[in-house]
C-alpha cells in the first residue's frame, strides 16, 4: 500500500473511533427532551388557566437553545421576550432568575451581564439526580405567579426528570 493509502486508511479509522467516542459521549449526558418540554409547558399552562392567569412559557435546553414555546391566548406580547430570557438565565445558571437578582444586587455590574434576567418566573430543571438540564421561563402575571406556574410545570415533569 503506498503512503497516501495508508494516510487514508489510518485517517478513517482514527476518526470513526472519535465519532464513536463522541456519540457514546452524548448518549451518557442527560438532556431535556421534548416530551420533557412539552410536559413542563403543560403543568405550567394547566396552573395559569387554574388561576385565570394567561402566560407564556419557554422551555430551553442547557446552551439556552429554544426547545419548547406556548404562548396562551390573550397573553401579553412582551411576555414573549421575558419567558425567553428568564428561561435562558436559568439554563445559563442553575439557579432561579430571583436568585440571579439578588446576586446582581450585592454584585457591582452583574445586572449589566446581557441577556441575564433578575426577577423570578425562571427555574432551573434538574434531572432527579440534580444534573442541570435547561431551564423553564414564565411570564405574564406577577414575578410569583410566574415562578408558580414555572414550579408546576417542572413538578408536571417530575416522572420525565428521573
Amino acid at each position: 500500500m503506498n503512503s497516501p493509502s495508508r494516510w487514508f486508511v489510518a485517517a478513517t479509522f482514527t476518526v470513526a473511533a472519535l465519532s464513536a467516542s463522541v456519540a457514546q459521549a452524548q448518549e451518557m449526558k442527560p438532556v431535556i427532551t421534548l416530551a420533557t418540554a412539552r410536559a413542563i409547558a403543560d403543568g405550567c399552562e394547566a396552573k395559569s388557566k387554574a388561576e385565570g392567569w394567561k402566560m407564556v412559557v419557554a422551555v430551553v435546553d442547557d446552551g439556552a437553545n429554544l426547545k419548547y414555546y406556548s404562548r396562551m391566548d390573550g397573553s401579553f406580547l412582551v411576555s414573549v421576550e421575558i419567558a425567553r430570557l428568564k428561561a435562558e438565565t436559568s439554563a445559563r445558571v442553575p439557579l432561579p432568575s430571583r436568585k440571579w437578582g439578588e446576586f446582581s444586587t450585592m454584585i457591582k455590574g452583574l445586572d449589566l451581564v446581557p441577556g441575564m434576567i433578575s426577577f423570578a418566573g425562571g427555574l432551573p430543571v434538574m434531572t432527579a439526580a440534580g444534573k442541570h438540564i435547561g431551564g423553564v421561563g414564565v411570564s405574564g402575571g406577577s414575578a410569583d405567579q410566574d415562578e408558580q406556574c414555572a414550579q408546576a410545570g417542572l413538578d408536571a415533569a417530575k416522572d420525565l426528570l428521573k
